[in-house]
């Protein structure tokens, strides 16, 4: 359909209302998401499972007295920077694989899970960590996270829908940098890094929503939603106060606007070419979301009002910016 959104990238802070937003849109008719927000029926893809299990991989190493792979310790950033590429990549197949269909039905979900992380990593530019692995080693953690894994696979293939004709795309991802960094912020860091590690098929139909809150509303909510019972939840987790000061205590949105070649634009050199996403914000800084983490029959209409025409505005503006470029 020529007036509805291909693809959507939902970026923000972390607990700044993206995972909300997406269970909002999932409630809703198809009529009211073409209408309200120039939408299809959503498909969502999210780099958060990764990173959680990046987390566990780590804490099974450390139970068999191995090195940690990924982060610095349990409540500290990524070792290797280039690990934010990583997750990237991974979106990038998940896309690929959205697009085909394509099964899969391996001996071991684990295995398979090892062995993407290591072709993410290394199309990123880091290392292959997990082929590093001593035989036993490897054979001791793959069935500490088997079950997880194949969970985790079976979730991604049920995603698949018939067609995306017709459908948008949701893609959420957090990226940040240091508090206190000066713009722009190091490589590897921010959403000038991220964006241009997506592939060439979604950088030339993508859309981005971001949702705005400051780094302290962000460190807010994120101690509020934190269950520390559900860590794999893509609502109810909590980051770290570490990586929120290390890796989220800013980002670069602000920076990207305002150096892009096309105002509505954030500018992407990537693949030998350069990407003008259209751009639009949704105002968060005064909590328009937290109540989606409640079941849907304690919302209040004063609440569904004042979310739903946030948004509204928001997409007619990108709608508007996408669909002029």
């Amino acid at each position: 359909m020529a007036d509805t959104l291909e693809i959507v990238l939902l970026l923000a802070l972390p607990a700044s209302g993206k995972s909300e937003v997406r269970k909002y849109l999932d409630k809703l008719s198809p009529e009211e998401c073409r209408n309200d927000f120039h939408m299809g029926p959503t498909v969502q893809l999210d780099d958060f499972p990764y990173v959680h299990m990046m987390r566990r991989i780590d804490d099974e190493l450390a139970e068999l007295g191995q090195p940690r792979i990924f982060f610095k310790s349990p409540d500290k950033p990524f070792q290797f920077t280039e690990d934010w590429g990583t997750l990237i990549q991974l979106v990038n197949e998940d896309y690929q694989d959205l697009q085909s269909k394509q099964a899969y039905n391996p001996d071991s979900a684990a295995e398979l899970l090892f062995d993407r992380f290591d072709a993410a990593s290394k199309a990123a530019g880091a290392t292959a960590r997990l082929a590093g692995l001593d035989q036993a080693t490897r054979a001791a953690l793959s069935p500490k996270l088997e079950a997880e894994a194949r969970e985790m696979l079976k979730e991604k293939q049920d995603n698949y829908p018939d067609t995306l004709e017709g459908k948008t795309l949701v893609i959420e991802f957090a990226r940040g940098g240091p508090q206190g960094s000066q713009m722009p912020l190091p490589k590897c860091y921010g959403y000038r890094f991220s964006l241009g590690q997506l592939s060439p098929q979604l950088l030339k139909k993508a859309t981005a929503l971001y949702i705005w809150v400051t780094p302290e509303e962000s460190r807010r909510k994120n101690e509020a939603r934190a269950d520390p019972d559900d860590p794999g939840s893509i609502l109810h987790h909590g980051v770290p106060i570490d990586v929120m000061l290390g890796d989220y205590g800013c980002d670069d949105m602000d920076w990207l606007e305002e150096n892009a070649q096309k105002p509505g634009t954030l500018t992407v050199e990537a693949h030998g070419k350069v990407y003008n996403i259209p751009v639009a914000r949704f105002d968060n800084r005064v909590d328009k979301t937290s109540f989606i983490r409640n079941d849907a029959d304690q919302w209040k209409q004063e609440e569904i009002d004042a979310i739903h025409n946030g948004l509204k505005g928001a997409l007619d503006r990108l709608a508007q910016l996408a669909f002029k470029s």
